[in-house]
């Protein structure tokens, strides 16, 4: 993301991931870890996307240390491709290696939400995500977990009106059951193009809050 990114590999469940870590100046607040999972790896997804990236600045910008990674199979990475299902695995596996303790923030676009969305069900009643972001979550192509309920007031889920990768509806129909509410950002398509700005802004305004 910048020239003081770290870049490492480590440990998953189906060899090493590559990942890349990005830290608030030493002066500022330390608020904790945020792990951030990337877009679809079968179509174009990775840590560099601009989404991610843009997440990964917000955090950054709110005194998180904000880690991404890339999925089995995708770039220095190994493995391949799992359906969502190793994937879920490998989000764990960075959890528990690059924020063992302390606070801990979630966010996820698109495939990347599903996953995020699937971790948290996972380490639910034992660990809970102190900010949680999804983005463009893909509730059209996969069967997403609800959140938690008492996560609710730390959940902040955004969509695009314009989104043709997941069309509103989908995520409407999957926060509706739940009551979770969603922000819409009107005239905005699945990639957030020119209104990657508005996104970071967002972000931060949701992390800033108590």
């Amino acid at each position: 993301m910048n020239s003081r990114t770290e870049y490492l590999q480590q440990a998953g469940p189906a060899g090493l991931l590559e990942v890349a870590i990005d830290r608030p100046p030493l002066d500022a607040v330390q608020r904790g870890t945020a792990v951030i999972a990337h877009p679809h790896p079968l179509f174009g997804g990775t840590m560099q996307n601009k989404v991610v990236g843009t997440l990964a600045r917000a955090f950054v910008q709110a005194g998180w240390t904000a880690v991404r990674f890339n999925f089995r199979g995708i770039g220095k990475s190994e493995g391949s491709y799992d359906n969502g299902v190793g994937e879920i695995e490998d989000l764990l596996a960075v959890i528990e290696a690059q924020a063992p303790t302390g606070p801990l923030a979630l966010a996820g676009f698109s495939f990347g939400g599903f996953v995020t969305a699937s971790a948290v069900a996972r380490l639910h009643g034992r660990r809970e995500p102190e900010k949680l972001i999804l983005v463009g979550t893909a509730a059209s192509r996969f069967q997403v977990p609800p959140v938690p309920v008492e996560l609710h007031p730390r959940t902040l889920v955004l969509h695009g009106e314009q989104d043709d990768t997941v069309p509103l509806q989908a995520a409407l129909d999957w926060a509706r059951p739940q009551f979770l509410p969603v922000t819409v950002i009107p005239g905005v398509e699945h990639f957030f193009h020119g209104q990657l700005t508005l996104l970071k802004g967002l972000a931060v305004r949701h992390l800033s809050q108590a």
